[in-house]
């Protein structure tokens, strides 16, 4: 069950798309966990005929899991996950046309809008003014989505929870173990677990795709190897938004590799990443597949001049390839051997192939949203801090005082604050076995765990007030005469002869709004995305 600021978050984004009783629904699964049908229209005061159709809706969009309990027999439950990434669906959308063009981005609109299509019931919408070219366009588009794996097919494990079956598993390798498990046993057991949950998926999501059919005389046609397996009609997809993240964190590292060299480090670790791109299928991955150098070359374009990004000596311009060897260099800091030095590298280089690494660059980019939150909210002063705890470990109020050069009557104040904020924890060492508070020391030190925790909660408390500050400006009386009458048919076609001067300045007041808080939802979506979706990368690092 979810936090409070999780479920009103949940709740938000659930009434701005499904409206208020689907919302209602929605919040009490929330509020109270896992229910029967019984206990929903019990609690939320709705009729069962309403109840039962936000449900459908909600199972049709993947937001609700169904799993058979013995007591209480078929029990319901939200998938927050599948909620907050509806927060994403308008990036996804654009990322599929950079990818696809147009058509795939119909597509996936499509798919998301209805929660999971079959293929005959997209082409056949999509299609539907060009008879001609449309269904082999959409067709066409559809079946590099598939085999690209940015749609996954829908099966009856993805509406099912998770957690039984991963806690069933569990008691059974316990079974197993004769004794008292051991902490490395147990770790074994979560494992096995885990890797039966993702066997169990692969297998049920290999029915995608299928193998074309024979033509009339029995020969196969005579095609691209590529062409030969076609999407099965008879399967619903979905949304594979794991396939999308991945190249949202492309971009974060590209910038981050922008923004601590240059733009031609940036489009050299861009090339990085898009040689091993095909093959980048999950968040989890600590690095990409090793790649050669011939490779990276390929995926620079003839326009990039990385000669821009470094200061050559001689008069002869040297060649694309030699400069980008000399920038993954810099990027695998080459010239700093040390932890320190790999702790800041993009990439590492073993021999003629190089790799991405995620890992540590996940790590950084958590570090900077927090020292960015630190810096924030109690200054310089705080991020010093911050700083000299995350590299030192734990450290006593004198020893902080002594090595970050600050007054004790100042470091005592900011201590108290930063751990009111949970960026810094406090552990208690005793002296003696009566762990009397006067023969006891007392070291600072950073559980970067619950920092992270803390801070996603305060996000997502940021977005929603900034969900409710959108709805709340669009429900002004004014504004919402005004986008009730561009609604209509005959307005929308001629809004500058059909509306008033006055109307078209509401318009543009409440547009100008409406950009800056969906700037603002994104930079904190982009927080967010660093501190959930990368923190399986950083759980054990520091």
């Amino acid at each position: 069950m979810a936090d409070a600021d999780t479920s009103r978050l949940c709740a938000q984004i659930i009434h701005s798309q499904f409206g208020p009783l689907t919302a209602t629904v929605a919040s009490v699964l929330l509020t109270h966990g896992r229910l029967t049908l019984s206990q929903i229209v019990r609690l939320s005061g709705l009729r069962l005929r309403t109840v039962r159709a936000a449900i459908l809706v909600l199972v049709q969009h993947n937001i609700l899991w169904h799993s058979h309990s013995d007591d209480e027999g078929e029990v319901l439950e939200i998938n927050i996950d599948e909620c907050l990434m509806r927060l994403r669906f308008g990036r996804y959308v654009w990322q599929a046309e950079q990818l696809f063009g147009k058509a795939g981005a119909e597509i996936v609109q499509l798919i998301l809008d209805h929660g999971k299509l079959r293929p005959p019931d997209i082409i056949s919408r999509l299609s539907a003014y060009d008879l001609i070219k449309g269904p082999a366009l959409y067709s066409q588009a559809l079946h590099k989505l598939v085999d690209g794996s940015y749609l996954r097919p829908s099966t009856v494990l993805s509406h099912i929870s998770p957690r039984d079956k991963r806690i069933r598993y569990e008691a059974e390798e316990k079974a197993k173990v004769s004794g008292f498990p051991t902490a490395k046993e147990l770790r074994q057991v979560k494992e096995i677990a885990e890797g039966r949950l993702r066997r169990e998926e692969e297998e049920a999501e290999q029915i995608g795709m299928k193998r074309k059919a024979k033509d009339q005389a029995g020969k196969p046609p005579k095609r691209k190897a590529l062409d030969k397996d076609v999407v099965d009609d008879s399967v619903y997809f979905r949304v594979n938004y794991e396939r999308f993240n991945v190249h949202i964190r492309n971009k974060l590292i590209e910038f981050a590799a922008t923004e601590r060299f240059n733009p031609s480090a940036g489009l050299v670790i861009r090339a990085a990443l898009k040689a091993t791109e095909a093959k980048q299928v999950r968040l989890t991955d600590v690095r990409t597949d090793p790649t050669s150098f011939a490779n990276i070359a390929m995926q620079l374009s003839d326009d990039d001049d990385l000669s821009e990004g470094l200061v050559i000596q001689s008069s002869k311009k040297p060649s694309n390839t030699s400069l980008m060897r000399e920038f993954l260099a810099i990027l695998a800091s080459a010239d700093n051997p040390t932890p320190a030095g790999r702790a800041a590298s993009f990439v590492s280089a073993n021999g003629s192939k190089v790799q991405v690494e995620f890992d540590i660059i996940a790590r950084r980019l958590r570090r900077r949203v927090l020292e960015a939150i630190a810096r924030e909210r109690h200054g310089d002063d705080g991020v010093r801090i911050f700083r000299l705890l995350l590299d030192t470990g734990k450290m006593d109020e004198k020893q902080i005082s002594k090595i970050g050069m600050m007054a004790n009557k100042d470091v005592r104040p900011l201590l108290t604050s930063m751990s009111a904020d949970s960026l810094i924890s406090l552990q208690e060492v005793p002296k003696s076995a009566d762990r009397n508070p006067t023969r006891m020391f007392y070291l600072w030190y950073v559980d970067l765990q619950k920092a992270c925790v803390v801070i996603l909660d305060n996000l997502y408390k940021t977005l929603y007030n900034i969900a409710m500050r959108r709805r709340a400006e669009e429900e002004e009386p004014v504004v919402k005469a005004v986008l009730e009458k561009r609604q209509r048919s005959d307005v929308s076609q001629d809004e500058e002869r059909l509306l008033t001067r006055n109307e078209r300045e509401v318009l543009a007041h409440w547009e100008q709004k409406r950009e800056k808080l969906t700037v603002l939802e994104m930079r904190v979506e982009e927080a967010v995305f660093i501190l959930r979706d990368l923190a399986p990368l950083g759980n054990n690092d520091e």
